[in-house]
């Protein structure tokens, strides 16, 4: 009985042109699961990826536009605690104004009359006589203080977007707050695709009358709870209005046309003056993040202070926004844990004028499917053709090539292509491609057991042809004789015993020059005169083709499959394992067409079994390109080939001798005791497994004991 015991995958084979074409189905139809199941599960992985590319590739920290005020804690100590009195912040705008700001922005709305205003404050203390109440009360308020400030200055106002039943949503309904003008001139409608707000949460007149602009202040964060965009855009109660940080480059800018930029029903941008600015559908803009210089950050305590670097805001767009316990906006980024709401605002405004925003282009799923369905197709296509390690290093470098082309695509045009759905959608080919063809082979190999076991039981039927088999094995076998004195550096024997259904087993030692000797064992499919004379064909046309000494195994290999398979018109095949013995370096060349692996006797008794690669049997595949493995045995080591008759002898009640029963048989066998005494063992403890059962294959054992001078 002969079986495919090689690692390798037969390619090109007639027989598996159908299974191969299966598996290329089943590959195809993985893929197409994998690249749904990515859809279904979302962009929660390629946003990760995309953030890592972030935090390698950051935005640039150089010639910062943004400057944030900060009301940090040490501002709280030093000027009380928050909210502050209108009074105050204006104060703080206006010593931000004087130093020559191309706009101010303020990251908080002020939707209610300053609580320290002074009818306020008279309210509070009924114990006043009626005329210092009414002069407390005629003071100018604090609003309206505020309200001078920014109306000298170019100031822009907070706005938070409300949904219909969100909190403030009534007050807005009731103050009429929500139907609101815009500053920003807007050169066409935005299309339905952008965020839509009913009302929007305001400030109070006198502050929104005079202010130079208005920008709503929502972002809400991925599902992941991280923020990656900032609202460029939106319609509140049907009209366009800008986001904070697009208002505040807009003031900074002197622009007040806005130019919206619609494909297909959609806002893919919005143009600002020179500047083209890509956007989501829904109007929203993903920043490249960065770290904001310590320059770009000033705690609004030191503002107050007298000589504190008047230039410092000339020119920049100013962020004021808190950063105190209990008041700050704390999100995450792409590439911070922990950051304040306003330092977002800022690189928004950073990345709108540098132009540095990030880009997911609308067909980038397409592109993405695409370039996994070429993979996919590289992979089905080269695979079954190429053998290791080519068969590897072709796919991945492939995929290695996606990765790199994201990565640049990111580092120089700020381009988010996921890499890893078209390498996911590949694997998953390739696997399927893997699987099937695994699961094929073992089909395919118990068809031909089978095959092979009903033609040896129907030649057994002929006792004629037997006889006539048997006689054509024992003349094709070397005598003892000459295996034992072929080299006086190794000790060969061989042993075969046919069965009463003659195989095709065979095995042959032949001396290439002084160092060289040559050793084959092999095992023909089929019984009788058809299997012994393919048989002797085969060992005549191996003896033939070895003694020349080739200089490549591999390819000696492969041209005596393709001169035995010239005239094999009962289409039979023949396992085979050859070995060229260097005698003077223990080095050994193996080639292994299908047949069983050898084992390794080690002067300890450690049994070891060669794991080779090897090919299909001979006869199986045309043209197949047979690896050559080496080992090197030492002195006293010992190699022990077997076929299948060994392994697979069977007791009464059906249990198989198996490899481990060899192994152990093998174990006794002492270093320094000849080979065809460790042959004679294994015979012996066979047949005593067997119980007096008559064997079903041949017995046939080669061993060779190394021992140079």
């Amino acid at each position: 009985m002969t079986g495919l015991k090689s690692r390798s995958d037969p390619v090109r084979a007639h027989p598996a042109r159908t299974p191969l074409v299966r598996a290329r189905g089943i590959g195809l139809v993985a893929a197409a699961l994998m690249a749904l199941l990515l859809l279904l599960a979302g962009p929660g992985g390629s946003e990760r990826l995309f953030d890592q590319y972030q935090r390698w590739a950051p935005a640039s920290t150089a010639h910062p536009v943004a400057h944030v005020v900060l009301i940090d804690p040490e501002s709280l100590a030093a000027i009380g605690p928050w909210p502050w009195p209108r009074y105050t912040l204006a104060r703080l705008a206006e010593r931000i104004g004087q130093s020559g700001a191309a706009a101010i922005g303020f990251d908080m709305p002020f939707p209610e009359p300053d609580r320290y205003n002074p009818d306020r404050f008279a309210a509070l203390y009924p114990e006043l006589d009626e005329a210092a109440g009414r002069h407390i009360a005629a003071l100018p308020s604090m609003d309206a203080l505020f309200a001078q400030v920014i109306g000298r200055y170019p100031v822009v106002l907070a706005r938070a977007g409300l949904a219909k039943g969100s909190t403030d949503y009534e007050a807005a309904a009731a103050t009429d707050a929500g139907l609101l003008p815009v500053e920003a001139q807007f050169s066409a409608p935005l299309p339905a695709s952008v965020d839509t707000f009913p009302r929007a949460l305001a400030n109070i007149a006198d502050l929104d009358d005079v202010a130079a602009g208005h920008g709503l202040i929502n972002g809400s964060p991925d599902g992941d709870g991280v923020v990656r965009r900032v609202l460029l855009a939106a319609n509140v109660g049907g009209v366009a209005t800008p986001g904070f940080a697009f208002e505040l480059a807009r003031v900074g800018r002197g622009i007040t046309q806005v130019d919206p930029v619609v494909a297909g029903g959609s806002l893919s941008a919005i143009r600002l003056g020179d500047i083209r600015i890509p956007v989501a559908p829904d109007g929203r803009m993903r920043p490249r993040f960065g770290p904001l210089p310590p320059s770009s950050v000033t705690s609004a305590h030191l503002v107050f202070q007298q000589g504190s670097a008047p230039d410092r805001f000339k020119g920049k767009i100013v962020l004021i926004g808190l950063a105190a316990a209990g008041t700050a906006d704390v999100v995450t980024t792409p590439i911070e844990d922990e950051t304040y709401g306003v330092y977002v605002q800022a690189r928004a405004v950073n990345a709108i004028l540098a132009g540095d925003a990030l880009v997911r282009p609308t067909l980038a799923l397409a592109w993405e499917s695409a370039a996994g369905i070429a993979l996919a197709l590289l992979s089905l296509w080269l695979m079954p053709r190429l053998r290791l390690p080519w068969a590897a290093i072709i796919p991945v470098g492939a995929a290695l090539a996606v990765a790199l082309a994201s990565w640049a695509a990111f580092r120089t045009s700020g381009l988010l292509l996921d890499p890893v759905r078209p390498i996911l959608i590949a694997a998953a080919a390739g696997g399927g491609l893997l699987i099937t063809l695994f699961i094929e082979g073992g089909r395919a190999q118990q068809r031909l057991e089978a095959a092979l076991h009903a033609e040896r039981l129907s030649a057994a039927k002929a006792a004629g042809e037997l006889d006539a088999a048997r006689e054509i094995q024992r003349g094709m076998l070397p005598p003892r004789e000459r295996m034992t004195g072929l080299h006086p550096a190794v000790d060969l024997a061989g042993l075969l015993e046919p069965a009463r259904s003659v195989g095709g087993d065979f095995f042959d030692a032949i001396r290439i020059d002084d160092r060289r000797i040559c050793f084959l064992i092999g095992d023909v499919t089929g019984k009788g005169v058809p299997a012994a004379l393919f048989m002797a064909l085969s060992k005549a046309l191996a003896c033939s083709v070895l003694r020349q000494g080739p200089a490549d195994l591999g390819a000696a290999m492969s041209g005596l499959n393709d001169e035995i398979a010239r005239d094999n018109g009962q289409d039979m095949f023949v396992t085979m394992l050859v070995g060229i013995l260097d005698t003077e370096t223990g080095d050994v060349q193996l080639c292994n067409a299908g047949h069983e692996n050898p084992l390794r006797a080690g002067k300890d008794g450690r049994i070891e079994e060669i794991m080779l690669d090897g090919g299909p049997p001979l006869c199986a595949v045309d043209g197949f390109p047979y690896p050559v493995e080496t080992i090197r045995l030492a002195p006293g080591e010992r190699l022990v080939i077997v076929t299948d008759g060994v392994t697979e002898a069977q007791n009464p009640a059906g249990d198989f001798f198996g490899h481990p029963r060899l192994r152990e048989t093998l174990a006794a066998w002492s270093a320094d005791r000849p080979a065809i005494e460790a042959a004679e063992a294994l015979l012996r403890a066979v047949r005593s497994f067997e119980a007096g059962g008559e064997p079903s294959d041949d017995f046939t054992v080669f061993a060779l004991r190394y021992r140079p001078a």
